[in-house]
């Protein structure tokens, strides 16, 4: 897996739709700044949200909006064409929810906001308990 950390502005609102066998994914594209100066340039990576937050998270992704993405990185050919693209696994927006009162964040993985420091062990541990 190639892991990858990208943040830019989203280059137009958010497409959602169903794939065959019933799977939805939610698309959108995003623009990063590559070096600056005379040698100024932007890298496009076109990004796939899957699942229901998909349909959770489409409205607050709109053309201009700041965007910080982690995914799986991987490259696609079409007519000719190499595409960089990101199966996201978090995703934080940056100005979109300003209006709301400051920034939003959505993760299907943990962050260090879920562990709480435990006294008695010098570790990191989960807040949390689950039980099988």
């Amino acid at each position: 897996m190639k892991n990858i950390t990208i943040a830019g502005r989203i280059t137009k609102d958010a497409e959602q739709r169903t794939i065959t066998g019933g799977d939805k994914v939610t698309a959108f594209s995003v623009a990063v700044d590559d070096r600056s100066g005379k040698e100024k340039g932007t890298i496009f990576f076109d990004c796939n949200l899957w699942g229901a937050r998909g349909d959770s998270l489409a409205q607050y992704l709109t053309k201009g909006s700041s965007v910080t993405v982690c995914g799986d990185l991987s490259k696609r050919e079409h007519e000719g064409k190499s595409y960089l693209t990101v199966r996201v696994d978090s995703l934080t927006l940056q100005s979109a929810l300003k209006a709301a009162g400051g920034g939003g964040e959505y993760s299907n993985k943990p962050s260090l906001r879920d562990f709480a420091l435990d006294d008695d062990v010098p570790f990191i541990r989960p807040a949390f308990s689950h039980e099988c």
